[in-house]
């Protein structure tokens, strides 16, 4: 979801010997045997999302493929990470054995100081930062298709927003 298309967007891969393995009661959107016999069209494809997939996908390979993504997006987490934990104004909730490369989380030593950042940080093309409704805080959505830049804009806001108010 997100990384390889727009959200909604599904893809299975199964062996060939887990299909037809399902239960009768599994619904045949779910029934890889009938998908499979169907040549994944039991109902209408979501042609936009495949369209938007083998062009990401194309994409990708272009980047030098996975590993190469998977470097990239490595990079820009730990950078991100490395601005919020060698600060004392802002700081991350979650274990660095558990941190995610996509969606980096974290707090502003001043709570009341959140709309104000969400709010700056818009005005300075940093969008969509608000953490998720039941966390607070910010959230950075950091996908394949921010660039390493995009992060780096993301950092030396944040530096910026600390010397101003910190």
């Amino acid at each position: 979801q997100k990384n390889m298309g727009p959200s909604g967007l599904c893809v299975v891969i199964v062996r060939d010997d887990l299909v037809g393995k399902a239960r009768a009661t599994t619904p045949s959107v779910l029934d890889y045997a009938q998908m499979a016999a169907s040549d994944s069209m039991l109902n209408t494809p979501p042609t936009f999302g495949i369209y938007l997939l083998g062009q990401i996908l194309e994409w990708i390979a272009e980047l030098g493929g996975l590993t190469a993504m998977a470097d990239r997006n490595r990079a820009k987490a730990a950078a991100l990470y490395g601005a919020i934990d060698g600060s004392d104004y802002y700081s991350n909730p979650v274990a660095p054995n558990a941190r995610s490369w996509m969606n980096v989380p974290f707090l502003i030593a001043d709570p009341a100081l959140d709309k104000t950042f969400v709010a700056e940080a818009a005005a300075a093309g940093l969008a969509n930062l608000a953490g998720h409704r039941s966390v607070g805080g910010m959230r950075a959505s950091i996908y394949n298709a921010m660039p390493i830049e995009g992060v780096q804009a993301l950092i030396d806001f944040m530096a910026d927003f600390e010397k101003r108010n910190g």
